[in-house]
């Protein structure tokens, strides 16, 4: 395969990746909007928005991987779906801890600056157990928090994973193996893939995701932040898929992450920028991903494989 015909599917795959999530996202701004769209499913109250988002706009990816192999007739073998779970246990046991530690050192660092933001008494879990049929005299507050964040590190890789996939099948499965394809190193391959699922995010940004849409610089300066995030985030889910040969460890990473996300809304009170923190998505929030994340773009041996080889040219197929 040459690099000329690898360039064209980047670009078709691209094409089908921004224009199926963003016209979906176009469908969502003129129905209401994450904030006001209708209700679809009144006993479950799943807004329109709700079920376009988990589904057209997350599967984008996945489906232009599809349709990319479809469209320009390029064969199914090597779409990074087999798991080599025996010999790169280790990558997939790190992408389903790292995501949990990265964010509460993220949340230690974001309290630490921010003190004033912190609530010892976790008012919001008290006010939940208050909406509850429990008397919440009869509950440790702190022992409920401690079994959501451990319910979270065990079953949230599982359940989001259905919907990571939709992401990672194109984005880590699909896209990072073509730019490893042109030779660029992993270096330059991490910035652009961070960039470029920044940016694809930016439409649903725009509509609050995220970061809601009553921060300083509001709606312009989220989308910003969430391409800081993408890359540093994005090189972490790079590196686990390169180094296990599969896109598993990135599915599973992504879920991690989304699963433990709000962790930090439990200790918080007041009215902090988004932008910020608490959640990792903040640039003081997700301070774990930057660092993890400069260190794989800084130090090239990261990179390197038992065998002596190093992420200068596409990583080993893991054919399905």
């Amino acid at each position: 395969m040459t690099q000329t015909e690898d360039r064209r599917r980047i670009l078709v795959y691209l094409a089908f990746a921004f224009g199926i999530a963003w016209a979906t996202s176009l469908v969502v701004y003129l129905t209401g909007g994450l904030r006001d769209s209708p209700v679809v499913i009144p006993a479950a109250n799943v807004s329109l928005a709700l079920l376009l988002v988990a589904g057209p706009v997350m599967w984008a990816p996945a489906l232009a991987h599809l349709l990319t192999r479809l469209v320009t007739r390029e064969g199914w073998s090597d779409t990074y779906l087999r798991p080599h779970l025996r010999k790169e246990w280790p990558n997939w046991a790190a992408a389903w801890t790292a995501p949990a530690v990265l964010i509460i050192a993220g949340l230690a660092v974001y309290f630490l600056l921010f003190p004033r933001y912190y609530d010892a008494d976790l008012t919001v879990l008290r006010d939940m157990l208050e909406a509850a049929p429990v008397d919440p005299g009869e509950v440790n507050v702190w022992a409920l928090a401690a079994a959501q964040v451990f319910q979270a590190l065990l079953i949230a890789p599982l359940v989001n994973g259905l919907a990571t996939f939709g992401e990672e099948f194109g984005w880590r499965g699909y896209l990072q193996p073509k730019l490893f394809g042109l030779g660029w190193g992993p270096r330059r391959t991490m910035v652009v893939m961070g960039v470029i699922w920044g940016v694809w995010h930016w439409p649903v940004i725009m509509m609050g995701h995220n970061y809601g849409l009553d921060y300083p610089g509001a709606p312009f300066l989220g989308p910003i932040a969430m391409v800081w995030f993408s890359l540093f985030a994005g090189t972490l889910l790079g590196w686990l898929t390169y180094r296990a040969r599969s896109v598993w460890p990135a599915v599973i990473g992504h879920a991690a992450i989304n699963g433990m996300a709000n962790l930090g809304v439990i200790f918080l009170q007041g009215d902090p920028n988004p932008l910020l923190g608490p959640v990792p998505v903040g640039l003081v929030g997700g301070v774990g991903f930057t660092l993890v994340g400069l260190l794989l773009l800084l130090i090239a041996g990261l990179w390197e494989r038992e065998n002596g080889g190093q992420g200068s040219g596409p990583p080993e197929q893991g054919g399905s």
